[in-house]
């Protein structure tokens, strides 16, 4: 566990970053007036096959990858990478082997916008939550966390330093929606509601109406944020899941073996609406794809 929690620490750049005097680059291409709690604003993707990873989503969704290295000020024996999305920042890409020499870690990371870090890292410790590294400044990126939720689910916060990106409609190859699987959807909901200053509710669509009891969209003011259902298996440690809108997930899902990743759940419809698949990239990191609008094909 220690030694799960220190590559954690590093590969999110947070202990590194604050020992290092890293300056990770803004999460906006130029300062922005909106700050917008409960919002998944950025995305890491640790994994220990850049090369491979690039290749894998460059190829199914379009991406464009900038490595920022030394002049982000990471040093000569890390790795961080910025993942763009028709030109527009969506996330970045962590080389875990070059930071910490290990290549057993490979997952998504999201980070939820607020106000104040330091309260809400707080308000999650009040809860019984676990704080993995407590608020560090980022310089340019901000002032971020990663903390674990009351069921053990991992995530960050964030108070961005240059205003958070606004909201757009998401195009085919972006991230679209954050959900977390947990083991109690009403703890979970609790605790969301009090760091992201939203309110939960059942889905608006008609062909969710069947699990509206289990199914809450956590929404800032008419706006959703982010989803919270139950763990669809019942050995799968409570995750948050990244979603990326696809026009056809079964297109999505032939080409997955031949670039190296692995389709652990074909593309199916799903009883929120739409049709969905989950894969896995070549160094194990799954992420969801999903039609939307959920009451059309695309």
């Amino acid at each position: 566990m220690k030694n799960f929690l220190t590559l954690i620490l590093i590969v999110s750049g947070i202990a590194a970053c604050s020992t290092l005097g890293v300056n990770l680059p803004s999460i906006t291409e130029g300062a922005t007036t909106d700050r917008l709690p409960g919002k998944i604003v950025w995305r890491d993707l640790l994994t220990n096959d850049p090369e491979g990873s690039k290749r894998f989503y460059g190829e199914l969704f379009g991406w464009q990858f900038e490595s920022v290295g030394s002049a982000a000020n990471l040093g000569n024996n890390s790795d961080y990478t910025l993942i763009r999305h028709n030109g527009r920042l969506i996330g970045g890409m962590v080389d875990t082997v070059a930071l910490n020499d290990r290549d057993d870690i490979s997952q998504w990371i999201i980070f939820m916008s607020v106000a104040d870090v330091e309260a809400e890292v707080a308000a999650v410790a009040a809860a019984g939550g676990e704080i993995v590294t407590p608020p560090v400044d980022l310089q340019r990126r901000g002032k971020l966390a990663i903390i674990r939720d009351v069921e053990g689910a991992m995530f960050g916060l964030l108070q961005s330093r240059d205003g958070d990106p606004e909201d757009q409609v998401p195009e085919i190859g972006d991230f679209l929606w954050d959900e977390l699987w947990t083991t109690d959807v009403s703890s979970a909901v609790g605790l969301y509601e009090e760091v992201g200053q939203l309110k939960a509710g059942a889905p608006e669509n008609a062909a969710a109406s069947s699990i509206a009891e289990t199914y809450r969209v956590l929404r800032s003011g008419e706006t959703p944020r982010v989803g919270v259902m139950p763990r669809p298996l019942e050995d799968l440690p409570p995750v948050w899941v990244t979603y990326i809108r696809s026009a056809d997930p079964a297109a999505i899902t032939a080409r997955v073996a031949d670039l190296g990743g692995r389709v652990i759940v074909e593309a199916q419809p799903r009883a929120v609406g739409g049709e969905a698949a989950f894969i896995a990239g070549p160094s194990g990191a799954g992420i969801a794809l999903q039609t939307w609008p959920l009451d059309q094909d695309n």
